[in-house]
């Protein structure tokens, strides 16, 4: 019988994995105060098992990186304490975890920010209204353009949340750089408009990132760091003129700081014959950057084994279907029917219903 590609080893870097199913890090909103919760512990153990990869939810670098309430901080030492039995817990099923780190930028509001205070950002453009899952209308309040002697100080509030996160006990960071937040607004050209050595050409717009990966490489070692980008999204009014030299030319400079491996999202799956199919597009950066290459963006099962089988990818994340399939690698291995996930309670404070309450194999055959 013939390995499934998905659940063939891999040696990333210095890490042993047994099998290349990632979970992807997804917001859950749940941190109540900002603060990870013991049910946190459970929700991650659940989705550990011996040598898998998982990356946590975003995590703020500060108090002015929060975006959205109840998301968790790794700024204070009672952040650091509060993820440590989390931590622990993975480690304790034999697994890898990595703290993904975040400031949201532009994307936050008066009330999320200190002394109510204009979230800071790239640019003085704002984010207009978004609809959220559940039908509510989010409002993000205008923000104000950092000053270039601020950035080294966001750079920094990066670095320190890395070294909390290696105290707390994570393997090592993610350094998020997608979706439309602080890092994505320097990056695109749509939003940064900035005229000096951070905004302008290509080698401006990403030199914000590569310092920020330069700052934590440096503190914890390039072989603790990862970073996830998102070139072709225009998720928050983020999005570039030219997205495939944008991540050609950040793909290839992240060699420089020997990071471990680099995360990249799929543009938009297309329609085809009424089937969705995943655009496979980031090869380019694949074979351009020099470490190990995540892959992730709408894929499944079938989609995972063809894209490791062909070396496409050397890993692929998985987020909807792990976050209602704990159990996703045991899943995918036998063949079983997986768990529908429910979008309405991707966001709900509640600690159970939508979070640790969906059902592992022997549980939904019972």
């Amino acid at each position: 019988m013939e390995p499934i590609p998905l659940l063939t080893p891999y040696k990333m870097g210095q890490l042993d994995l047994s099998h290349r199913v990632v979970l992807a890090p997804l917001t859950r909103q749940r941190s109540y105060g900002n603060i990870p919760q013991p049910h946190a512990a459970v929700y991650y153990a659940q989705r550990a098992t011996r040598g898998g990869f998982l990356i946590t939810e975003a995590t703020g670098v500060s108090d002015t990186a929060q975006g959205y309430h109840n998301t968790p901080g790794i700024w204070t030492p009672e952040h650091v304490e509060a993820w440590k039995p989390i931590v622990a817990a993975v480690h304790a099923k034999g697994a890898v975890i990595f703290c993904q780190i975040w400031h949201s930028g532009r994307v936050s509001s008066y009330e999320l920010q200190p002394g109510g205070k204009a979230p800071v950002s790239s640019t003085e453009k704002g984010v207009g209204p978004q609809m959220s899952f559940d039908g509510r209308l989010e409002q993000f309040s205008p923000p104000r353009k950092l000053t270039v002697e601020e950035i080294p100080m966001i750079v920094d509030d990066f670095r320190k949340a890395a070294r909390n996160a290696i105290d707390a006990g994570f393997d090592g960071v993610e350094i998020h750089g997608a979706f439309g937040y602080i890092i994505d607004q320097f990056l695109k050209d749509n939003p940064n408009d900035r005229t000096d050595e951070y905004g302008g050409s290509l080698e401006n717009r990403c030199r914000f990132a590569l310092e920020v990966v330069e700052a934590i490489a440096k503190e914890i070692g390039g072989h603790r760091v990862g970073i996830r980008f998102s070139p072709f999204a225009d998720y928050m009014e983020c999005h570039d003129s030219d997205p495939h030299s944008l991540a050609l030319y950040i793909s290839a400079k992240l060699n420089d700081h020997h990071i471990l491996y680099l995360h990249m999202i799929e543009p938009r799956m297309a329609i085809v014959e009424g089937r969705r199919v995943v655009p496979k597009r980031l090869l380019p950066y694949r074979e351009v950057f020099k470490g190990a290459f995540i892959a992730n963006g709408g894929y499944d099962g079938a989609e995972g084994n063809k894209v490791v089988a062909e070396g496409y990818a050397d890993l692929v994340s998985f987020g909807r279907l792990f976050l209602a399939n704990p159990d996703l690698p045991k899943r995918f291995e036998v063949g079983a029917e997986l768990n529908n996930y429910d979008r309405m309670t991707f966001y709900t404070p509640d600690p159970i219903v939508g979070y640790t309450d969906y059902p592992f194999l022997e549980q939904s055959s019972i």
